[in-house]
């Protein structure tokens, strides 16, 4: 860079041939005392050493010699002023490069230094130069760090004893600027604005002010640590040797190559990069989504998100984080936190616990445990003064005082500091538990909440926890859940890869290894299409559990093209604080279609569907199974479907709307459909005919109803004589109510066929 090129600025002042009343014996300002006048110099037209020169006589202690036009001094420009000089007569001086520091109406500017470094003149005859570097950044190598001046009046001055006579070259301003800047033309740094780099000093306004002057040129942060106390925003591109320090609640925003790696670049830590970077796109509207370059950020603890940006409680906003990598390091900070309280449930704040002892050490996200809890609920809200916990779900059987204990997983991400966030994605990212840590926790309220193409692998307790009704739309796409339990036996399993509370969830395309459980549907309306999920060990005849489980009876869910292997579907009603039935919504509304069904070395007695009725009076209402394949493998099973009477049957009365069919069964011993076709033939001529349905029915349901039926081989009577006759026909006959009874006027034999159902279809 060269100004006086580039920009046509004239440093150099007139020589001292041009006249002596452009140079002032004071300060240079306008009306300052000049040797035209003063009778202290004179011109020398022919000096051997310097041509023309100006001849001084010293007569004070220090003796001043200032070029009286201004010098612009501009930032990013550093000028150079020398001079040559030499001793005539008298005591011998020092010289030093000196000047006026000058800002707009010619007020003095607040600078350091006025002075360069000095030098003693010690023989006559001898050139001597003196020079000095002036320019607004505190580089090494600037002599004078003049940030708010705009000009100068330079010279220099003479100090010592008085009486000397020093005879003065021509004065050399010129541009250097070239010795500080490597990229002349297109970068401007940040210490020609005042930025001093020492960790210390506020440099927010130098890298603002160098972000104003870049006009499309690349600011350059060298080498130092900068200190931001306030928000800064940069809209040029721009490049760090050295690093950057700010608050947590201060925002640092580069709005040209928004990414990652620039943060990294910018704080020298990935974990405080991407706090930072996450703070920015929290807060900057042209950036929708946050590039994490691939970088693998190593957590030291779980990752409060809602503290990368203190401000917002609630944000609903789309942003997406994508393309990266997070891992825990090994320390303490991923231990699991386990308090025991003791507090009141009572049914009609079904939702809450009272009177909680402890209630400051319980952390809202917190896994509920105790008598009477069902799986995977969670502390969505705490009231300390109120001593009152908000729960994710009601308790089953919970009335009254218990001591119930509450379990703080770690996760890398960790949401639940949000009041509220919703149109969050994160797409492509591997959370590499490692064992560790947990993947995510989402915050207690929200929408669309989105993880897509991600992996969580291995970890030590969760995959994905919603703590409340931030999964409210969720959707997990095309994910794959690998578990840090895979050598263990089911039976010794803890870990989860997901659970739900609200409604409208999407679960699609995902493959989960080997949890103890895939997934734990708390919401109604889930979709949950095209995964695969496996659950199973290499334990022949082993334990099973289940692999999804709907905690909710009227779940009104979709189950579709699925590949479910060694693990059942679970349906409950454990999510209810009435859990037997009065007159709410029974069990109904799940559609199970087109799946692959799979059990390796399993007990005759698994089963892949199972419902589970956590109170009396229960019926279904509304269920399909259609189009399913069910297979066994190395050994087979009794039936595809029961239910678990731990706590209560199913009331087989009240049952309607059931349909299982079209469904292929291999190593299945009882297949079963609704409605059934089934032949029964009478060899012995009688009026009753007793057909037994069992075990042909789903639940081992009662015969309730007919559809049709058709005699398949003639009606003869004992004689041999053929009739035409038609019975009439009583459902749920027999004690167990599983017979029908074909009643004809007369003895006759033959066989009928008849499509029987074990439900009400109206």
């Amino acid at each position: 860079m060269n100004k006086a090129i580039t920009d046509g600025i004239v440093f150099q002042p007139l020589p001292f041939a041009a006249g002596l009343s452009v140079w002032s014996s004071g300060d240079g300002t306008p009306g300052s005392d000049t040797y035209a006048t003063s009778g202290t110099g004179v011109f020398v037209p022919s000096d051997q050493d310097f041509g023309g020169c100006l001849e001084v006589q010293k007569t004070g202690t220090v003796q001043s010699l200032r070029y009286m036009a201004e010098t612009p001094l501009l930032r990013g420009c550093y000028l150079r002023i020398t001079a040559r000089v030499k001793a005539v007569a008298g005591p011998l001086p020092a010289v030093r490069v000196a000047g006026y520091a000058g800002v707009a109406g010619g007020g003095a500017a607040n600078v350091p230094l006025t002075t360069g470094p000095q030098t003693q003149l010690t023989r006559y005859g001898e050139v001597v130069e003196v020079s000095a570097i002036v320019g607004t950044g505190a580089r090494a190598g600037v002599d004078l760090v003049w940030l708010d001046a705009i000009y100068g009046h330079f010279g220099i001055d003479l100090v010592g004893p008085s009486g000397g006579l020093v005879r003065i070259d021509d004065i050399v301003i010129e541009d250097f600027t070239v010795a500080f800047l490597r990229d002349l033309m297109s970068m401007v740094d940040v210490r020609d604005y005042g930025a001093r780099g020492d960790g210390i000093t506020d440099d927010s306004a130098a890298f603002e002010a160098a972000d104003s002057a870049a006009q499309g040129r690349e600011i350059l942060v060298p080498a130092g640590v900068y200190h931001l106390e306030n928000d800064v925003s940069i809209q040029s591109k721009i490049r760090f040797e050295g690093t950057v320090t700010q608050p947590d609640d201060r925002r640092f925003i580069l709005q040209n190559g928004y990414d990652l790696r620039a943060y990294v670049e910018a704080f020298g830590d990935e974990e405080q990069a991407f706090r930072k970077a996450y703070q920015a796109l929290l807060n900057f509207s042209d950036h929708e989504s946050l590039d994490m370059c691939g970088i693998r950020v190593t957590l030291n603890g779980p990752l409060d998100m809602q503290a990368c940006d203190p401000t917002r409680q609630v944000f609903a906003t789309r942003r997406v984080v994508r393309n990266g990598q997070f891992q825990p390091a090994n320390t303490t900070a991923w231990d699991t936190d386990v308090v025991t309280s003791a507090g009141t449930y009572d049914r009609s704040a079904d939702r809450r616990l009272t009177n909680v002892t402890n209630i400051a050490n319980i952390q809202l996200g917190s896994l509920v445990s105790g008598a009477g809890v069902g799986r995977e609920i969670y502390v969505r809200a705490i009231n300390v003064g109120a001593r009152t916990l908000e729960l994710s779900q009601p308790l089953h059987d919970a009335v009254g005082s218990q001591t119930f204990t509450f379990t703080r997983f770690k996760y890398l991400l960790d949401f639940s500091g949000y009041a509220d966030l919703a149109q969050f994605v994160l797409d492509d990212i591997e959370f590499q538990c490692a064992g560790l840590a947990s993947g995510i926790l989402m915050a207690p309220e929200g929408l669309t909440f989105h993880v897509r193409d991600c992996f969580v692998t291995r970890p030590k307790d969760r995959g994905i926890t919603s703590p409340g009704r931030g999964c409210q739309g969720m959707m997990i796409d095309r994910c794959q859940f690998n578990s840090n339990e895979q050598g263990l036996r089911v039976q010794d399993r803890t870990t989860i890869a997901l659970n739900t509370n609200a409604e409208d969830v999407k679960i699609r395309d995902n493959r989960c290894a080997l949890f103890k459980h895939f997934a734990v549907i708390g919401g109604g309306g889930t979709t949950i299409t095209a995964n695969h999920w496996f659950n199973g060990d290499s334990v022949t005849g082993g334990v099973r559990v289940a692999g999804l489980i709907f905690a909710t009876p009227n779940c009104r869910s979709v189950v579709t093209g699925n590949y479910i292997d060694n693990g059942w579907i679970e349906w409950t009603n454990e999510y209810e604080s009435e859990p037997e039935f009065v007159n709410q919504f029974s069990f109904g509304g799940l559609t199970i279609t087109g799946n692959h069904f799979i059990a390796l070395n399993a007990t005759t007695g698994f089963n892949f569907l199972r419902i589970k009725p956590y109170g009396p009076g229960h019926f279904v209402q509304g269920f399909s199974m259609t189009g399913n394949v069910f297979r066994a493998v190395n050994g087979k099973i009794d039936r595809m479907e029961g239910v678990d009477t731990t706590f209560a049957g199913l009331d087989l009365t009240r049952m309607r709307q059931i349909t299982i069919d079209a469904n292929t069964y291999n190593g299945i011993e009882e297949p079963v459909y609704n409605p059934a076709s089934l032949i029964h033939t009478q060899n012995t001529a009688a009026s009753n005919w007793v057909a037994r349905t069992d075990p042909y029915l789903p639940f081992r349901g009662h015969a309730r109803t007919i559809d049709g039926l058709a005699m398949v081989q003639a009606l003869r009577t004992g004689d041999g004589a053929n009739v035409n006759d038609m019975p009439w026909i009583e459902t749920s006959y027999s004690n167990d109510s599983r017979d029908l009874r074909f009643a004809f006027e007369r003895s006759v034999r033959g066989a009928v066929r008849y499509t029987v159902r074990m439900d009400n279809p109206v």
